[in-house]
């Protein structure tokens, strides 16, 4: 068989597309079909038409959910992806930065449902460390009931997010501003310009490309949150911290809803792409080019 031939590319791409085709088409496939019925996990579906997304679009509940998550994307976009920035643009100017690179690294590296279970001891309201380090410090009457409270719960999550995340961004931008060329800087320094400049006004436009990368998947992810909202809280207080995917899986296995979790699903799906194709339909008509 010639290299160039057509049916080689075809049998080496064939199992690739059929895995793909076995784990994510036909599950989706399905999803939309059972979209339509009345299921509860047992005896035969019924039809339900339009019935499943008519109700999911008039439960207040749910709908409260896309703000809440909406809150949580803006709020990660600047503790994860900004300060992700802030911290390449530090390190990067170390000149042993190998050392702080991996400290900021290692959360990524934890099982999202070990780290959840730590902050949650930590916001403990009895015994966790914030509480006993405030009160050490004087400062009893910052003492507060973080995860049970309904103004401070959503944050608190957003804050553990920043925590661990802003590492991950932090190595995506360190790469991008390695891989700068240093010719553009030393003219810069040469011309007089400070390292803060030299930054925000050199750096930055440079790897935008690697910025909207980031964004988008902050913001993709944010949509996607499910660990940190189910262990540190359950959706609560009071359903103040609900988000689509959790409510969306307490549908299907707390009340055995098949059929409406998975319009849930078919629409936080749909939310996302449309997210997606807005963000990128906003990079084309903003995008302005840097040749270096």
């Amino acid at each position: 068989m010639k290299p160039t031939s057509r049916l080689g590319v075809f049998i080496l791409v064939a199992p690739a597309v059929l895995i793909y085709c076995f784990a994510v088409i036909l599950p989706f496939i399905g999803t939309i079909a059972l979209s339509f019925l009345r299921w509860n996990g047992f005896g035969s579906p019924t039809w339900a038409g339009l019935g499943n997304y008519s109700r999911a679009l008039s439960d207040s509940i749910f709908r409260s959910t896309f703000s809440h998550v909406a809150i949580y994307i803006v709020a990660t976009l600047i503790l994860e992806v900004l300060l992700g920035l802030a911290l390449a643009g530090f390190i990067s100017s170390l000149k042993h930065s190998a050392f702080y690179r991996i400290a900021l690294f290692v959360p990524v590296m934890l099982p999202m449902v070990v780290i959840a279970v730590l902050w949650r001891a930590i916001f403990n309201s009895d015994y966790g460390i914030l509480n006993a380090i405030l009160a050490s410090l004087g400062l009893t009457k910052f003492q507060h009931i973080w995860l049970g409270d309904t103004k401070t719960a959503l944050f608190a999550i957003c804050f553990v997010s920043g925590w661990v995340f802003s590492g991950f961004y932090m190595a995506i931008f360190t790469a991008a501003l390695n891989r700068l060329p240093t010719d553009v800087i030393e003219s810069a320094r040469l011309d007089g310009s400070g390292e803060m400049s030299i930054f925000t006004k050199i750096k930055i436009p440079m790897i935008r490309q690697v910025t909207s990368v980031a964004i988008l998947i902050c913001i993709t992810g944010g949509l996607q949150g499910f660990d940190l909202f189910y262990v540190l809280t359950d959706g609560g207080p009071y359903h103040t911290t609900e988000v689509p995917t959790t409510f969306m899986v307490k549908s299907v296995f707390r009340d055995g809803e098949f059929g409406y979790g998975s319009a849930l699903s078919i629409i936080v799906s749909v939310a996302g792409l449309a997210m997606a194709y807005l963000f990128n339909l906003w990079q084309k008509r903003t995008r302005v080019d840097v040749e270096y």
